[in-house]
Parts: structure tokens; sequence; C-alpha cells
């Protein structure tokens, strides 16, 4: 089986490329973020033309996460448990969402970007992150041997080479101690990276801002990951960044990154 994530920026501005790519790529199972738009906006018949079922949650013009499958999606979950909230009045935004896809877990998120680090969405950020690592060391805790790939957009780079230059992140979020603690927790209870193993060294990016001419300048950041169980982790045969997808017209700002189960 072959499952991917993909931070679309826009699913309705890219639903052709979306269903492309899936098509030539082979994909079974691709969990989506930023898809930006409501559920019933979500433009689902390509998909579903090309024998792909679409569990999507979406609030407004902004987030929005989904789960593409063509091996079943079944016992849908929207967000995990006591998810942290944001806004006034605090509302539960569209970050998470997962499904069980040819037996396997997989969750699409979509974590908080932190904007600065001395802005409140920061420490929203780290509160988010704190949950979510609790409620899944306590999926392997009640199930050691479950299946399960916490997939998507983490805004983190947990790494120096996860970034063109450190020099250029000084003070700024995505860099940080503290998220890149949340990110090392997130392994320290049991879920790896099974993506860096397959595509290593620094230079490996899955995302590349549209300004300043980032991608032909290969000034980009690693963000996007697939964190498996330890039993998923066995299963893994292969993984890779699909950077030709951020290449021409229309293109989203995030490469797919895919991963080959046995």
């Amino acid at each position: 089986m072959r499952i991917a994530t993909w931070n679309v920026n826009s699913i309705r501005s890219r639903i052709d490329r979306v269903a492309a790519w899936l098509e030539r790529s082979d994909v079974d199972v691709l969990a989506i973020q930023e898809t930006k738009c409501r559920d019933d906006q979500f433009p689902e018949l390509p998909l579903l033309a090309a024998g792909y079922e679409v569990a999507h949650h979406g609030l407004s013009q902004w987030n929005g996460v989904a789960i593409i499958s063509r091996v079943g999606i079944e016992d849908v979950q929207i967000g995990f448990a006591d998810m942290p909230t944001w806004g006034d009045p605090a509302a539960a935004e569209a970050r998470a969402i997962s499904a069980v896809c040819g037996g396997v877990r997989v969750w699409s998120l979509y974590v908080p970007n932190g904007r600065k680090l001395d802005d409140p969405h920061y420490v929203y950020k780290l509160q988010w992150l704190r949950q979510l690592r609790d409620v899944a060391a306590g999926w392997l805790a009640t199930d050691p041997q479950a299946q399960i790939a916490l997939m998507g957009d983490w805004n983190i780079a947990p790494l120096d080479e996860d970034v063109w230059d450190m020099a250029k992140f000084e003070g700024s979020t995505h860099v940080s101690k503290l998220e890149r603690e949340a990110f090392a927790a997130m392994e320290d209870a049991g879920y790896s990276d099974v993506v860096r193993p397959y595509t290593p060294g620094p230079g490996t990016y899955t995302y590349w801002d549209y300004t300043q001419l980032r991608f032909p300048r290969r000034e980009g950041m690693r963000i996007d990951f697939a964190l498996c169980s330890p039993a998923l982790a066995q299963r893994v045969s292969g993984a890779s960044i699909d950077r030709q997808e951020r290449k021409g017209k229309g293109a989203s700002d995030h490469a797919p990154v895919v991963v080959d189960l046995s």
C-alpha cells in the first residue's frame, strides 16, 4: 500500500493537479492539508470518478484537512481528544482528521503555524502539539501493535539541515527549541519519522515559499512528515518527496511526501 501527505494550499485551486498526481503516483491513501474550504465546497467529483472516497473536515476558507482513499474509509474521526481551541470565542479549528484505510489509522494533521515566538498562536501551537503527543502515546499504550500514521504539515523543521539557512531563521518559529522539543516528544512517544532514512541530507525539503524565487534557488524547508507507530514503521519499504510536483504553473508551495508499505 502507498500512502502520502500533501499540503495542497487550496483544494479548489488544485483539484486537477491532485487528481492527476494520484493517478500518476499510484497512491492509495492521501492525507491533505489546507483545503481552505467548507465541506459543501470540497470538489470531490473528480476523485470519486477515479475510484477514491473522501472524508473532509473544513469550516471556512482557512485550514481544512481531508483523507482521500481507494482502499476504504472507516471510522472517521474529527480532531483528537481535548484538542486545544483557538479564537474568541474559542473553537476547535479544522486541523485534524483520521480514518482507517486498508487497516491503517491515517491522520491528516495541520499543526498551527505559531506565527511569532511572542505571539499567543505560538503558545497555542505548543499546547496543540503537547496534547497530540499525550493522546498519541495513549493509543500505543492501549495497543502497542496499532497501525498509525501521523501525517501532515507539522510546521516544524526538527534539524538545522531542514532549513536552507539557519541564520535566516534566528529568533523565528519552526526552528525554536520548544518546537523542536515538541517534535522530539512525538518520537519519544514511539512514533518515528519514516521518510528521512530514505531522503537524507541537507537540501531535502518539502516546502518552498512562493516569494523571492525560493524554489529555483533551492531555499526550502523540511516541515512535512509521516510519523509512524512502531508496528507500522516495520512495514515501511520506501519513501520519497515528489519535488517535481512543486514545479509548474499552479503548484502548491508544498511537495507530496510518499511512504510505501509492505
